[in-house]
């Protein structure tokens, strides 16, 4: 009797890895074992990415918030604290976008705080 490989899974297999390496330089492209290493690897760095971008932004809006703060006298750690306090409960992302696009806005809200 003749030995069942089931070339359709196995090439479907491969083509899928081939067809996310398009794109890629040299052999990374069209070699399977290469494309695998290398979709592998660019695979785990787009997960831990996702997470870096996360912290970016919110290290970016704690800066701009911050200097937004400074120009009304006063530092960003005491104007969490004291938003905390008062029960105002808005998140980094959208007092960053006040204090960038809505100075006005921003300043109001620091005056309530102090």
């Amino acid at each position: 009797m003749p030995r069942s490989v089931n070339a359709v899974a196995s090439r479907k297999r491969r083509k899928k890895i081939l067809d996310q390496a398009k794109g890629f330089y040299g052999k990374r492209k069209n070699v399977y074992t290469v494309a695998k290493n290398v979709l592998e690897k660019g695979l785990g760095y787009k997960y831990v990415g996702r997470k870096l971008k996360k912290r970016d932004y919110r290290a970016l809006w704690i800066a701009r918030i911050n200097a937004a703060c400074r120009e009304e006298g006063m530092s960003y750690s005491v104007f969490m604290g004291r938003l905390s306090a008062k029960g105002i409960e808005l998140n980094r992302k959208v007092l960053a976008d006040l204090a960038m696009n809505e100075p006005e806005s921003f300043k109001a809200l620091v005056a309530q705080v102090k």
